[in-house]
């Protein structure tokens, strides 16, 4: 224990003097998280919508006002034929338009069916998908006020009614910067000894590689936890981020993450001779798998089986479980205490192995 102190004295002292870089870990993820957190957002707004309308009646004109009050659109023109709609579309002037048959108010006023001819610029396929759901919706609404059906489906949609995608991604930001400020400092943290030559000096200091990586690690977790805090308070003020859960599972949640995620960064440090190939490579284990293989923004369930597999080796696959389920849902210890265990096992595999490296180099 003296030398774990001693190690992590000594580190966190150079964090002391080297203020830029404290400012840089304390400061920086919350403004990243306002950059990102704001940048991303499937939310569509403001679609430039033209009208076909070969009815010109009080009902077409009421279909027309309901698309454009819903938020969703907006409204940029009429269009008289088909050609004008190629050149709409073309010129990206309109992403949607809609086409009202001849004979739309009487169909209604006879209680017949009425085909309403969505068209959606595709050349966005996520974006042209929220169009289209956007879309139908707003017509079957109208439709069931108009023609009410037989049979109704009521839907409740459970701890994001409004579907705001704004709570599925600030989670997702949260583990994102925290992976990246908890991973790159770290994996620079043995590299630089390296390189200043201090290595030798170590080598030769009454301690085991183990302490020395449990007290170089030290430092860092509590600066790290510090800025994972800041950056669910600063979610939570700036984008409603609701607190459902127990804060002691979060707080231990951030722990093990934080600590998996140094256990990653020490390994990488024991594997790279610079400080150029330790932040290269710490930027290509941590930035990439997080964003696309730890389900921050696309379903794990949809990768194929191979990919799917590599996903176990993402901690983050598991944190994002863990934080979701507590600030959205407010669920108990037991619905993700599997992802606990699985951080758990990853942060002590990995701090073996980089114990094991250190070892080797130090023989």
């Amino acid at each position: 224990m003296r030398g774990i102190a001693a190690v992590g004295v000594k580190e966190l002292w150079q964090i002391s003097r080297d203020r830029r870089t404290l400012m840089i870990l304390l400061f920086v993820p919350a403004f990243f998280l306002l950059l990102f957190g704001y940048a991303l957002n499937f939310d569509i707004r403001n679609v430039s919508l033209a009208v076909h309308d070969q009815d010109r009646s009080a009902k077409s004109r009421e279909l027309v006002s309901a698309f454009v009050n819903s938020g969703y659109f907006r409204l940029v023109g009429y269009v008289e034929s088909t050609r004008a709609i190629d050149r709409l579309v073309d010129q990206r002037l309109a992403r949607a338009i809609i086409t009202i048959p001849a004979g739309f108010e009487r169909d209604i006023a006879r209680k017949q069916a009425v085909d309403v001819q969505i068209i959606v610029d595709g050349d966005d396929a996520n974006t042209a998908a929220t169009v289209v759901g956007y879309a139908q919706g707003l017509i079957a609404e109208f439709g069931a006020a108009r023609m009410p059906p037989s049979l109704t489906v009521e839907s409740r949609i459970w701890y994001n009614p409004q579907l705001r995608s704004t709570l599925f991604l600030v989670p997702g930001l949260i583990a994102y910067i925290s992976m990246l400020m908890a991973v790159v400092p770290t994996a620079l943290s043995i590299v630089r000894e390296k390189e200043r030559g201090t290595m030798e000096q170590v080598r030769m200091a009454p301690i085991r590689p183990l302490p020395y990586i449990i007290g170089k690690t030290i430092p860092y977790l509590v600066i790290s936890f510090v800025s994972a805090l800041s950056v669910v308070f600063a979610a939570m003020a700036l984008f409603d981020l609701p607190m459902r859960g127990s804060w002691l599972l979060l707080c231990t949640s951030i722990g093990l993450f934080l600590i998996s995620a140094q256990a990653m960064g020490l390994l990488i440090s024991t594997l790279a001779h610079t400080q150029q190939v330790a932040f290269q490579i710490s930027l290509l284990a941590s930035l990439l798998p997080t964003m696309i293989l730890s389900g921050f923004i696309f379903p794990i369930s949809s990768m194929p089986a191979a990919v799917q597999a590599v996903t176990h080796l993402v901690p983050a696959r598991y944190f994002l479980v863990a934080l979701r389920s507590i600030v959205l849902k407010g669920a108990g210890l037991g619905a993700f205490w599997q992802e606990l265990m699985a951080l758990a096992i990853f942060a002590t595999v990995a701090l073996g192995l980089a114990a094991l490296r250190l070892r080797r180099e130090w023989a």
